[in-house]
């Protein structure tokens, strides 16, 4: 953005407000680090949105390229030439100073996998195809960044989960379920915006394509969706808490690691209410006072990284 539209729209757009609710407890450099690279990721979605529209393949493709590059060596890619890639190697370099060099890697792994999944949303969404229903909700997961959020619940609590504690089924189905309420929530939110720019990524319009229903059909279909993630949630935290205490075995380790899954069981719950107010109060959805529905005003039409 330039100068004075930063000064205009930044504050009114929430992002570090919602980084704040999501990672309570964190330390302050830790909650800082988070919600820069929050920022950072909300601005990515933005570019890319603005390739796609304006059919910019070979940009994106170098964009794309040069976030895989920079995601496995930060360092020397602080001074980049393009801002959008130099602040990503800053932020993701102060996420790898938090926790150990597994907890790195995991993460490297996973937002690789969600640079590909931005990729196969761009092939999508220039040529027209809207996905299926099932093909649409597993790539979501990958666009939504559902195991980059949930790696940083482990930042926030200051300790990397051991693959028996992460990958249990009580755990797992918890932060799972926080991730598709927010995902989809925020497809319920962005849907008059995406109908008004002939977008093809968003659950409702591929209920509507491949489902035939009417617009308030499906719009109540995500709505009935996204009831059933808060009430599944529900039940799935109150198993992740019993499996938390089943860790404490009178162990140091073990009373560490059950702190450590209530706190990010916790924060998993923190997911709703913060995506519930950042919907309702970021001028990032704010569709019925904008000029142009399908465009947020403070989105440059420039040629940026070019």
């Amino acid at each position: 953005m330039p100068v004075d539209t930063v000064e205009e729209y930044a504050d009114g757009l929430c992002y570090t407000d919602l980084m704040a609710g999501y990672y309570l407890g964190a330390p302050d450099e830790v909650l800082q680090a988070i919600a820069d690279y929050s920022a950072w990721f909300f601005v990515w979605d933005d570019r890319h949105d603005r390739y796609v529209v304006h059919g910019r393949a070979g940009a994106w493709r170098r964009l794309r390229d040069r976030l895989h590059t920079a995601l496995d060596s930060p360092r020397s890619h602080l001074h980049h030439e393009d801002a959008l890639v130099a602040a990503f190697a800053d932020s993701v370099g102060r996420l790898y100073a938090i926790l150990p060099g597994t907890w790195n890697a995991r993460f490297a792994r996973h937002f690789h996998a969600v640079i590909d999944a931005y990729d196969r949303e761009f092939h999508n969404r220039t040529h027209g195809i809207v996905p299926g229903v099932e093909e649409y909700l597993a790539l979501r997961r990958l666009t939504f960044a559902h195991w980059i959020w949930t790696d940083l619940v482990e930042a926030s609590a200051g300790c990397e989960l051991p693959p028996a504690v992460r990958k249990h089924p009580s755990y797992r189905r918890a932060a799972l379920l926080s991730q598709e309420f927010a995902a989809w929530y925020n497809d319920l939110c962005s849907l008059s915006k995406e109908l008004a720019g002939g977008e093809v990524h968003n659950l409702g319009i591929s209920l509507i394509t491949h489902d035939e229903m009417t617009l308030e059909e499906a719009t109540a279909e995500l709505r009935n969706r996204i009831q059933e993630c808060v009430v599944e949630f529900m039940v799935a935290e109150g198993e992740a808490l019993r499996f938390a205490d089943g860790l404490a075995d009178g162990t140091v380790r073990g009373k560490e690691l059950g702190i450590a899954v209530r706190t990010c069981v916790g924060n998993m719950r923190n997911w709703f209410s913060s995506v519930y107010w950042f919907h309702h109060e970021s001028g990032r959805y704010a569709v019925d006072s904008w000029d142009d529905r399908s465009t947020p005003p403070y989105v440059s039409n420039e040629a940026a990284g070019e």
